[in-house]
């Protein structure tokens, strides 16, 4: 019985070491990612357009709703305009492979900037075009890409920043 007490520890010490050294691979690449949100229409359409241009780079990507008031909102609240959400995509990339400017690029070029709450069939404020920044570089990056278009386009673009 004293055996396995004394066994008991060092095996526990050993799978935590195991772990940790398998871990770390895993935290070093997510450390090095960014996160990159755009709306612009039905989120899978955007999704499918943005994995097919960005086939390395990009390490995971999130559908759902954000901007709006309720928290976790359901695909017919969404749906009626009450709640104010958007369909948007969460892209998780490695700025060494992607840069956060090709990303904003793609996007304008990915969907008709100057359509108000609706992409091709998909009408309805949940489909307006709108760039979610997460740091003032990425917030800096959106609005000389949107200036540059907005030069380049004979209407007016609507998404916003």
């Amino acid at each position: 019985m004293s055996q396995m007490f004394v066994l008991h520890p060092l095996f526990a010490l050993l799978l935590l070491l195991f772990a940790i050294c398998h871990a770390a691979p895993m935290l070093e690449s997510r450390a090095g990612t960014q996160v990159a949100t755009f709306a612009g229409g039905c989120f899978w359409g955007v999704e499918d357009l943005f994995t097919k241009q960005f086939t390395k780079g990009l390490s995971k990507t999130t559908t759902g709703y954000i901007g709006g008031s309720a928290p976790n909102p359901k695909y017919r609240d969404v749906c009626s305009g009450a709640t104010g959400h958007a369909e948007a995509v969460r892209f998780e990339f490695n700025p060494s492979v992607v840069k956060y400017d090709d990303l904003v690029e793609f996007f304008y070029r990915s969907h008709d900037p100057t359509v108000a709450n609706r992409q091709g069939s998909d009408v309805g404020s949940q489909y307006r075009s709108v760039i979610f920044y997460t740091t003032p570089q990425q917030q800096a990056i959106a609005q000389k890409v949107t200036q540059d278009v907005q030069k380049r386009s004979s209407s007016q673009v609507g998404v916003v920043i």
